[in-house]
């Protein structure tokens, strides 16, 4: 007996539209209960993921979905030249559009305004669904644009334009969290080093610890914030003005691993023992620095990766119809390592 069509026929594949309708709510609150939006109310949140549950859906199909209807492929813009936020944000989106379902082109524009409008056009040309654009510093960027074709979405450097969505990396915040891990240690005379003032990322990272030192209590050590450059050489010639000013002091948090790398070598060339002596601190948590370090370094990590996962995924809402406006920040975290830690 011939089979029954129904039996031969291709099972449908549940959309975001079905949990939508499931749930009772609209395809923008399912979106963002699904993808982990703060701004939905857990009761909505439980529901929208039993639905889902209860249909099959996962995330990556709202990938699937969009797939089906556009070329499958975004574009990443980068002015990261040394790869050290494109890359792990890279990663971050690619797991966002899931395996398979969605290619990334990634173009590097090397800080030039006039090659980042000659990959765009490249770009656009391969009829990408939709672009990333990544800064190489934190400072707000001119936007490429409202006219485009397909969304953008602009990550760790935001767009001047409030009309367009920004993931970005919570610097205040992070500096504040590096100082409360230090006075968590113990320590109280804390100085700060950091690189070129004219970066946004080091002015607020210096405010965050400093907030957080006067929360605590506490006066900076030192005297001032030191700014100089993102260099090794900057942190070797800063730790010996620190400990010319203040031989007292017992913490020294520094603007990035780099910078820390050369505090690190100055207090090994004076004997000074890290962390019983002075504890060392850096930002970025860029594994090639902090864990050659010696000793390892303790690091704020941006959480990378978790910016492009967050970027990939307003980037696919924007291109589902869902509109994303003005800058989202995202929370850092602090690595512990043996330059803070002590053996007990």
């Amino acid at each position: 007996m011939a089979p029954h069509d129904d039996a031969t026929a291709r099972p449908r594949t549940a959309t975001l539209k079905d949990v939508a309708q499931l749930a009772g709510v609209s395809i923008a609150t399912a979106s963002k209960a699904l993808n982990g939006r703060d701004n939905v109310h857990p009761d909505t949140r439980r529901r929208v993921v039993e639905a889902a549950e209860r249909i099959s859906f996962t995330p990556n199909q709202l990938a699937r979905s969009i797939v089906a209807k556009q070329t499958g492929t975004i574009g990443l813009l980068t002015h990261d030249l040394e790869g050290r936020f494109s890359i792990p944000i890279l990663m971050g989106a690619e797991d966002a559009v899931g395996a398979g379902q969605m290619s990334v082109f990634l173009c590097d524009a090397r800080g030039d305004s006039i090659r980042e409008q000659y990959h765009l056009k490249a770009l656009l040309s391969r009829r990408v669904d939709g672009l990333i654009v990544v800064g190489g510093r934190t400072d707000p960027r001119p936007s490429i644009g409202r006219a485009l074709p397909v969304p953008v979405v602009y990550a760790y450097a935001p767009s001047l334009d409030p009309a367009d969505c920004s993931v970005i990396p919570d610097n205040t915040s992070a500096g504040s969290l590096a100082v409360q891990h230090l006075v968590s240690t113990g320590r109280r005379r804390i100085a700060h080093v950091s690189g070129d003032v004219t970066y946004l990322a080091a002015r607020e990272r210096a405010a965050g610890a400093v907030h957080a030192l006067a929360g605590a209590g506490l006066e900076l050590a030192g005297g001032e914030v030191l700014y100089g450059s993102w260099s090794e050489a900057w942190g070797r010639s800063a730790a010996h003005t620190l400990l010319e000013r203040d031989p007292e002091i017992d913490a020294i948090l520094c603007g990035s691993d780099l910078i820390a790398r050369g505090v690190l070598e100055t207090l090994r060339d004076r004997a000074v023992d890290v962390p019983h002596a002075v504890a060392v601190m850096g930002f970025d948590n860029w594994d090639v620095l902090v864990s050659g370090a010696r000793p390892p370094l303790t690091s704020v990590d941006m959480n990378f990766e978790a910016l492009g996962r967050r970027a990939a995924l307003r980037l696919l809402e924007s291109i589902a119809g869902e509109h994303h406006s003005g800058v989202e920040q995202l929370d850092c975290r602090v690595v512990v390592r043996g330059s803070t830690a002590f053996d007990g």
